[in-house]
């Protein structure tokens, strides 16, 4: 049963308590819509413990020199403030738009939509048929004691052309943002290791498992698509 407590929000930045009254998608094991919650009650280790799961998208654009745009979070966010993560990484909404199954077009089209929220990228610059959903990762990460992810998460790649994509970063959303080389991202990650900064877990999981192998075929992804497992990490 999901956990509706007065978990207080009165500490935390305006717009991002707002945020939370948005209607995250649930979803069984196997990835099949099961209803909705606030992405408040999706984001409660209260709930997360009974095994609530929502869906969520990870976006990882790229330029033409074949490199990663990476930002780092606000530190307004409830979760995961101040980490390092893929370039946009958020919620589909129960939204006509965006519980679209096929193709994963409802997920392709959140992408852009938050792609705008978050980074100011224009919608004209994001065609929907140039993101390529490789793949669906399932993991559980606490935030802290009150807040966590548990999610089954669409793996977007973007390419962009000749053109980058405009950026006019939404700073209560993304401190910086920034474009990284496959090189400078291993050293970051080392860092985080380290203790030197910090990244999202979901982040860390996607570059041990699988991100520096499909950085190695940017220009043909067709042998990394699965679109039947959803790999439980």
């Amino acid at each position: 049963m999901v956990s509706t407590d007065m978990t207080s929000l009165a500490q935390y930045d305006e717009e991002q308590v707002r945020l939370m009254g948005e209607r995250c998608i649930l979803v069984d094991r196997d990835d099949k819509p099961i209803g909705y919650e606030t992405k408040k009650n999706c984001h409660l280790m209260t709930n997360i413990s009974q095994g609530l799961l929502h869906r969520a998208f990870s976006v990882f654009l790229f330029n033409n020199k074949g490199e990663l745009l990476l930002q780092q979070r606000s530190d307004e966010k409830i979760t995961f403030p101040n980490c390092f993560t893929n370039t946009c990484c958020s919620h589909p909404l129960n939204d006509p738009l965006e519980i679209v199954e096929k193709d994963a077009l409802g997920v392709r089209q959140a992408a852009q939509r938050k792609l705008g929220h978050e980074l100011g990228i224009p919608k004209d610059e994001l065609p929907l048929d140039q993101f390529q959903y490789l793949t669906r990762i399932q993991y559980l990460a606490p935030s802290d004691e009150t807040w966590g992810e548990h999610e089954i998460d669409y793996i977007l790649f973007f390419q962009t052309g000749n053109k980058d994509v405009t950026l006019n970063v939404n700073v209560n959303e993304v401190q910086h943002a920034r474009y990284v080389s496959k090189a400078e991202l291993q050293q970051l990650v080392a860092d985080a290791k380290d203790g030197k900064c910090l990244i999202t877990p979901w982040f860390r999981l996607i570059c041990e498992k699988f991100l520096f192998q499909w950085w190695d075929h940017l220009a043909d992804l067709s042998s990394h698509v699965d679109h039947d497992t959803i790999h439980r990490l």
